[in-house]
């Protein structure tokens, strides 16, 4: 998983990113930073302690974060754009806005932010239409794919003059796969950070012109990021007193998760166990797949027990005399938390 956090300047972007990674603050400066981030999943926690020797291998998220943006001028609009050219194949967007000290409107903010996301692909639609306009007359074996495709962008242009973003433009996954090459900005999916003064944290804010079903987690960057810095005693005491439930990380990569719509199934190895990733709703061989190619290949049974029965019943054994060790076959489809054997023949 990919994504990319953007926010105008000064909107504790970097913050954020340390207090995710645990690592010092670092400024993004010119160009774009990258922190991998490992996604805190108390299940490994537990099978790694039950099974002694046995390393946890935690799902993890490639975070950039972009600097600061402005849109005072065409000069910092045209920096921008060279910036958004360089996250168009991330998974999504994290938009993060500031609500603490001047200029602090995160209404405001957020609507420059998804204006300038919508215009940026303005830009590269119409460009693409001109093209394309070129290429439909000539004789080629991609004619017929080439008027597909502009009907398509003349509708999206349209569209987007509208403020209308491109997600909810596209209708079918036959439209998407005719623009997936253009990585287009306002067809991903997206989330929003607030981040607040340390006194803010309780306040509830709304914004007009986002969707209900946007992911959206207030939290400090700041606080945040100096709890990380701390070791796991003294930062559970610290968040206690601070009346936090859980740590920015979690409540990020959760709010991730929920986006994309992911879950994640476990295994068990001879020397780790470990999380992996995936879109609800897929089944159990392309869950194999996504351990190794061989697994898929020569799939034959997915060996199932759920997390909770094993932590419940204790051990494999007592969750087997129970009857909740399953044998699924290719179309099961693998539930968040599963704990997996594959089994199969190359």
């Amino acid at each position: 998983m990919k994504v990319a956090l953007i926010g105008l300047m000064q909107s504790g972007k970097s913050t954020l990113l340390s207090a995710l990674s645990g690592k010092p603050f670092r400024a993004s400066g010119e160009g774009v930073v990258e922190e991998v981030v490992s996604v805190p999943d108390e299940r490994l926690d537990w099978l790694a302690a039950h099974y002694e020797r046995r390393k946890p291998v935690y799902a993890t998220v490639d975070c950039l974060d972009l600097p600061g943006l402005s849109f005072a001028d065409e000069h910092t609009r045209a920096a921008a754009r060279r910036l958004f050219e360089q996250v168009r194949t991330v998974d999504m967007f994290v938009i993060v806005v500031k609500a603490y000290g001047d200029n602090s409107n995160p209404a405001k903010n957020l609507t420059v932010l998804k204006t300038e996301l919508l215009l940026a692909d303005l830009e590269l639609v119409t460009t693409r239409i001109g093209k394309l306009e070129k290429q439909i007359h000539k004789p080629t074996k991609t004619q017929a794919h080439d008027k597909a495709e502009l009907a398509l962008q003349l509708k999206l242009q349209e569209g987007l003059e509208a403020e209308k973003p491109v997600k909810t433009l596209i209708e079918n996954e036959h439209e998407l796969e005719l623009i997936k090459s253009l990585g287009l900005l306002t067809a991903k999916p997206m989330m929003v950070v607030i981040n607040v003064a340390e006194d803010r944290l309780s306040e509830e804010f709304k914004f007009d012109n986002l969707d209900e079903s946007v992911q959206v987690v207030t939290l400090c960057a700041k606080l945040e990021s100096e709890l990380a810095q701390l070791d796991a005693a003294s930062r559970a005491e610290f968040m206690t007193d601070l009346g936090i439930t859980a740590p920015a990380v979690k409540r990020f990569v959760q709010s991730c998760y929920a986006t994309l719509g992911l879950i994640s199934f476990l295994t068990i190895g001879k020397d780790e166990v470990r999380a992996w990733p995936i879109r609800k709703g897929t089944c159990a061989l392309d869950a194999a797949g996504k351990v190794h190619t061989d697994i898929k290949r020569g799939f034959i049974r997915a060996e199932t027990m759920a997390f909770g029965d094993l932590k419940d019943l204790g051990d494999e054994k007592a969750v087997k005399a129970a009857g909740k060790v399953r044998l699924e076959g290719k179309t099961y489809i693998v539930h968040d938390g599963d704990i997996i054997n594959f089994r199969f023949n190359v």
